[in-house]
């Protein structure tokens, strides 16, 4: 199945199609559908991807003519793809997928400023250190605002029947909060000293002088189109005021005075919502100015009319658009969560001395830590025998990491090797370069292995070792975990960090899969909008959750340079952390052993947790 321009690239974007809705597309395909417009990119063939057969073409108006989009059905849809969500670019081996609304959008972006060098617009849209929307959803507040927060609530307002109550999504109203905040940029104090001057000149020649209020747009036009803004020393008077007295910036654009890729995922959004309400009195006064504003970039309005997008006039906006009026009462905006964020936190009992309180608490309450033996602490791949491309020193590590590196992998391929069968799907969580991947990989031919990471730069290396090894049991997907939906039958991570290990065994398991994983950077365990600390019922009755950040922060004790007595109080608790997450897994029929890796000097992040769901034993 071909598009019907024949010049376009190999790689395959697919999009999800809302059958239900004849009149409007899922947001994340307009969104994705409108980068492509607004970048004028030809090189994916695109795929509507439709859940009801025979559901016609693909809607008129809405889809960009030129992109020669074919609608198929979800049975169509390429394993990999099928095992993802949606927005999904598979390339021409069909072995690679990009999935996830941030992940894909990036590297639209991506291509386009390969096949066009000269498009500095685009390259622009990823911000001043090309990092826009880069960091994933469970670790950035602002990109799982962006990618799944806005987003989703507008979906689900726009299914609800107007009533004439407008109640605000919340994450409507933290983006309005968020466009009142002051601007930070990377030449702030610059532009914030020529404002201060424009300011002082407008006091004093206020017929003469050009507004202060204006910089801000200027300089986001400067950068627009491509000219360069004022370079010239300001008086001596202006450079040594300090930077604290200097005044805010006003924000132009969404992450403040220049237009970028958040603003192009916004836009589809913030349009449907106020489509909606605009007829109501809901006052949004910064969204509203900023959604006009975002029409005066070049090449917006036409990728706006190719998408079947009619903005709103500011007659239309009039009550949005108003000063001072109350906002109406909506549900409050979500946020990170972290040790100052607790709910339903029992009260704080004061206490010192590091964690032995702690321990010494849950040792009162019969909970110590227990480690099981490891049942094959000498296995190891003979790796004098492997091609080299399967060896961890084929990559950028000292000969002592890299044998360190070689144990680790020993460990938990043992422990994978044991629990696999024939036909089974491996997935390598948090794969980075494929250490772990690639050697289940070549010691399991007959079971599929899938690498997923979210650094797009560690899985192109990934990709680049399995073809030269010629594996072809290994699938790629650049994402975050949550985006991987398919079926597997076990799941591994090698030194997944904080909270990775704890998003790898709720995977694990919600598909009721085996797993094994070593975590990592204890320290950086937090309450998250997913999970909160402790995780386990018993835990849970027995520490707060400033109690346990104090077990995570000193897990993280256990470097080969602290005294030996410190050594042991974080390797216990590590067994501790590690056995709250243990219970977590058995309270869903799992059974879990926490083991050692051997050598125990391996790594100072030893710990290795293996779990089976009823049902099935560790040999």
């Amino acid at each position: 199945m071909t598009s019907s321009d024949p010049e376009q690239g190999h790689e395959s974007l697919y999009l999800e199609l809302n059958t239900q809705e004849e009149q409007r597309l899922p947001l994340h395909t307009s969104i994705t559908l409108f980068l492509l417009s607004y970048c004028d990119c030809r090189s994916f063939r695109v795929f509507l991807v439709s859940t009801q057969a025979d559901s016609g073409q693909p809607r008129k108006g809405l889809v960009p003519e030129g992109l020669g989009a074919t609608e198929i059905q979800v049975q169509d849809l390429p394993a990999l793809v099928r095992s993802c969500r949606l927005p999904a670019v598979l390339d021409r081996e069909s072995r690679f997928c990009r999935a996830g609304l941030a992940v894909v959008l990036r590297h639209i972006i991506a291509r386009t400023c390969e096949r066009e060098p000269a498009r500095k617009d685009v390259a622009a849209l990823l911000g001043f250190k090309k990092t826009c929307l880069k960091a994933c959803a469970e670790v950035s507040q602002w990109t799982r605002l962006c990618e799944l927060s806005i987003p989703s609530a507008v979906q689900e307002f726009l299914r609800q029947p107007g009533d004439g109550v407008t109640q605000v999504p919340g994450a409507i109203l933290l983006l309005e909060k968020k466009l009142a905040e002051p601007v930070k940029v990377h030449n702030d104090d610059k532009i914030r000293r020529q404002k201060l001057q424009l300011q002082q000149k407008k006091s004093s020649y206020a017929q003469e002088a050009p507004a202060a209020d204006g910089l801000e747009l200027s300089t986001a036009l400067a950068n627009l189109s491509e000219l360069q803004s004022l370079t010239t020393r300001g008086p001596s008077d202006i450079r040594k005021v300090k930077t604290t007295e200097l005044p805010p910036l006003e924000h132009v654009f969404v992450e403040g005075l220049y237009f970028t890729l958040t603003d192009v995922v916004l836009l589809p959004c913030v349009h449907s919502y106020l489509q909606q309400v605009c007829s109501k009195p809901v006052q949004l006064p910064l969204l509203c100015r900023w959604y006009l504003r975002v029409q005066e970039v070049p090449g917006v309005c036409r990728a706006a009319a190719d998408c079947g997008i009619a903005f709103l006039s500011p007659q239309a906006l009039a009550a949005g658009l108003q000063e001072g009026a109350a906002v109406p009462a909506g549900e409050e905006p979500e946020s990170g969560s972290g040790p100052d964020q607790e709910s339903g936190e029992k009260p704080q009992v004061a206490f010192t001395g590091g964690p032995r309180p702690t321990m010494t608490k849950l040792k009162e309450s019969g909970i110590t830590a227990v480690f099981s033996p490891h049942p094959c602490p000498y296995w190891a791949l003979d790796w004098d025998s492997l091609p080299a491309a399967v060896n961890p020193t084929e990559g950028k590590m000292s000969d002592v990491r890299a044998v360190r590196k070689r144990q680790q992998l020993n460990n938990l391929v043992a422990m994978v090797t044991r629990l696999a069968r024939s036909g089974d799907t491996v997935v390598d969580f948090c794969s980075g370069g494929g250490h772990v991947g690639i050697a289940l990989a070549h010691t399991l031919p007959d079971c599929q292995v899938v690498l997923i990471e979210n650094k797009e730069q560690s899985l192109v290396r990934a990709e680049s070792r399995c073809t030269e090894l010629g594996l072809r049991n290994v699938g790629f997907v650049q994402a975050n975990l949550d985006y991987f939906t398919g079926p597997f039958q076990i799941g591994v991570a090698l030194h997944a960090c904080g909270v990775a290990t704890d998003m790898v065994m709720d995977h694990c398991v919600r598909a009721g899969a085996a797993f094994v994983v070593s975590p990592c950077c204890y320290g950086f365990i937090q309450n998250t909008l997913k999970f909160t600390f402790p995780r386990s019922q018993k835990f849970l009755d027995t520490l707060s959750y400033k109690e346990h950040m104090i077990l995570c922060r000193f897990a993280d004790q256990t470097a080969v340079q602290l005294p030996p007595d410190r050594r042991l109080i974080g390797k216990q608790c590590m067994g501790l952390v590690d056995l709250d997450r243990s219970w977590t897994a058995e309270a869903h029929g799992y059974s879990v052993q926490v083991m050692t890796m051997e050598p125990d000097s391996c790594s100072p992040k030893n710990n290795m947790l293996v779990g089976v769901p009823a049902g099935q034993n560790f040999n």
